[in-house]
């Protein structure tokens, strides 16, 4: 999902609200915080005497972001863990915010809401889930989820020495890849299986196996990681798939079963999780990441600036923010994919939709400094500004 930050209405839910006075975020406003705004701007004195803090901040973290929920150097793109840098940047981007939302870098900008109706919402599911719960996109999801894992669990395991748990956790993931191993090869299209014919039962055969068996791999997988669930980004992933799991756990996945039985099971995974993930599933969601973006990372934006009217008479513009703190080529980068990434998943249902109008893509980043720079990026618009007194 998008980060805590600013999530355009999940995409999927009831009412799409982008409201333009998200920029002008209150001091109270934490990174994973409230959803409630303070009407009350902090007076003069409150950003003279803050403003050295954020700079200090700024510096001491110049070099680092959280990207993809994990704490990256920029520099040489390596990952680390150190709960005090992620508190740290969390306390930046708050602070960020509030500067964002005074007077001298807040420009006046009106309110506006964009409505979705009941058949707009189920005109968006409808399109969406047939597409991204195909069986090449459900297991590449499931598979990518789980590569995260690993690397997160190795990655944390290397500064402990926890041996148990990470050899437990090792075993349950290589055993989640070969069933998915086995689901794909009894789907593959260009595998000569569409020749194969059911094959003769043998008395002393295993029983086949049903994606409730992954199901089963899941739930151990998360008791046995359960006591670091709070540092293993992917973990949250794969809770998030198991409701997509729970609706498709009878259904059986065989290799040793004729072409027409495989595409039966394939196409049963595909009319229950068409059939029963909402428009505000989360699953359904990452599914969409998956298919949108080819990946199920979060999308980390700060700021939603909101909906207005765009260039052209009838054309609209939505607008999306990052804080970062230094403008380096390599920070800037990060901070741009995140925001195309999120302006093209909202203009991707925006069209599903049929909403009316043209919608035209702004992101722009914020950093502590004079800087003011104008990007483009596969034919959108990236405004880089400074933060300042």
């Amino acid at each position: 999902m998008l980060s805590k930050g600013a999530r355009p209405g999940n995409l999927l839910c009831r009412s799409w609200y982008h409201n333009a006075a998200n920029l002008r975020l209150c001091n109270v406003l934490h990174y994973h915080g409230c959803e409630e705004h303070v009407d009350e701007l902090p007076s003069s004195e409150w950003y003279e005497e803050a403003f050295p803090r954020l700079t200090k901040m700024a510096e001491l973290l110049k070099d680092v972001d959280m990207i993809d929920g994990k704490i990256i150097n920029v520099k040489d793109g390596s990952a680390f863990m150190n709960d005090g840098v992620s508190r740290r940047i969390q306390m930046f981007k708050s602070l960020a915010r509030t500067f964002i939302g005074s007077p001298s870098v807040q420009q006046s900008l009106e309110k506006k809401a964009v409505a979705s109706t009941a058949q707009q919402r189920k005109s968006v599911r409808l399109a969406i889930c047939p597409q991204v719960t195909q069986q090449r996109i459900w297991t590449g999801a499931l598979e990518e989820i789980l590569e995260g894992l690993k690397s997160d669990v190795k990655l944390l395991y290397s500064y402990r020495s926890l041996e148990g748990d990470f050899r437990m956790s090792e075993q349950i993931i290589s055993s989640c890849f070969q069933f998915l191993a086995n689901a794909k090869a009894s789907s593959n299209p260009d595998s000569t299986s569409w020749m194969r014919l059911t094959p003769m039962k043998k008395s002393d055969s295993p029983p086949s196996s049903k994606w409730g068996n992954l199901l089963e791999m899941f739930n151990d997988l998360t008791k046995c990681l359960a006591s670091d669930k709070d540092l293993l980004y992917h973990l949250s992933k794969l809770e998030l798939v198991k409701e997509g799991l729970y609706q498709i756990k009878d259904v059986l996945v065989d290799r040793d079963i004729g072409y027409k039985e495989t595409r039966h099971q394939e196409n049963l995974v595909q009319k229950k999780l068409t059939k029963t993930l909402g428009h505000s599933s989360r699953c359904l969601f990452t599914l969409l990441q998956h298919y949108l973006c080819g990946s199920v990372l979060d999308i980390e934006v700060e700021v939603c600036g909101g909906v207005y009217d765009g260039s052209s008479k009838g054309n609209h513009c939505l607008c999306v923010g990052k804080i970062l703190a230094s403008d380096e080529e390599n920070m800037v980068r990060h901070g741009v994919k995140q925001l195309d990434r999120a302006l093209r998943l909202f203009k991707f249902v925006w069209e599903i939709a049929g909403m009316q109008g043209v919608l035209e893509l702004q992101g722009h980043i914020w950093c502590v400094g004079d800087g003011e720079k104008t990007l483009k990026y596969r034919g959108n618009l990236f405004f880089l500004h400074g933060i300042k007194l």
